[in-house]
């Protein structure tokens, strides 16, 4: 499988929703035949609960064909009935979803806190917003490049969107919530790290799932354990809490935010628009 100069031995993509067409020997599958799924993204021997910290994980997109394929073989228990009538929406959130999910529960998020989200325009980040907002009822101040993106980030659930180009935005942070954050859901990386150590309140805690912004930081210790911070890093999550946000979002607390959609035969063009700045969400390959 060609693509951008490599030779792939499996098709990419681990999102996506699907239609079974054939069961194996689990009989109490058959009734997914025909009808419409998404699938828990990788396969691990950990017990439950710590699925997704097991050493021997395999993706789909990876080790298996994933969405970019017309027909894959996954394991019938790790496919769930699609949670919407929209195709679209659903093939969009099957990783940013649940990585999002188990941000929001590692920093054990409660009503009336304050998390800051960065990168909140992107797939994981406006799923961060809605879920701290809307399912656990926290305030979210959200970071994203351009404000012109603040009222549809507003719709989203966010209190106060911030502009991370600003060269104040941790004074800015500090203002509108009248002091220190409880949390920070973090996708960037070093870009936003000594700002968002600086907003934290005694106590605080940082989650990372992603380095969009740099890869590598320099770290003041003291600003830890002086202010008693707690990092965590984060991907994906655990069946439990897969299960989780398809509730949530069969409940409408929770939508997937599509930015754009391309036809499967222009995969190529929609891999290009994916590294542009400025994007709301998630793109969709269309087949």
């Amino acid at each position: 499988f060609p693509f951008y100069g490599f030779l792939w031995t499996v098709y990419p993509s681990m999102d996506g929703q699907a239609t079974p067409s054939a069961i194996g020997h689990l009989k109490t599958a058959l009734t997914l035949i025909g009808k419409d799924v998404v699938l828990f993204p990788f396969t691990s021997s950990g017990r439950e609960g710590s699925e997704h910290i097991s050493e021997d994980m395999s993706f789909i997109g990876s080790e298996y064909d994933g969405g970019y394929a017309e027909y894959v073989v996954w394991p019938a228990d790790l496919c769930y009935e699609m949670p919407l009538s929209d195709s679209v929406e659903s093939a969009a959130f099957s990783v940013s979803g649940m990585t999002a999910w188990h941000m929001v529960e590692q920093i054990q998020v409660k009503p009336e806190e304050t998390i800051v989200v960065t990168g909140a325009n992107g797939g994981v980040g406006s799923l961060n917003v809605q879920m701290a907002a809307n399912v656990f009822g926290a305030e979210v101040i959200a970071v994203v490049g351009d404000l012109d993106l603040e009222d549809k980030m507003k719709e989203l659930g966010a209190a106060h969107v911030l502009s991370y180009k600003s060269s104040q935005l941790a004074d800015q942070i500090l203002e509108v919530n009248g002091g220190p954050v409880d949390s920070v859901l973090d996708v960037v990386g070093d870009a936003l790290f000594t700002t968002s150590l600086q907003v934290l309140k005694k106590g605080g805690k940082f989650c990372t799932s992603g380095s969009a912004g740099g890869q590598k930081t320099e770290l003041d210790f003291r600003t830890l354990y002086l202010k008693h911070i707690t990092l965590y890093g984060s991907v994906l999550g655990t069946r439990k809490e897969f299960e989780q946000m398809l509730d949530a979002i069969a409940e409408g607390k929770i939508k997937p935010v599509i930015d754009r959609t391309f036809p499967l035969e222009e995969a190529r063009d929609a891999q290009t628009y994916f590294k542009h700045a400025g994007k709301l969400g998630k793109i969709v390959l269309i087949p």
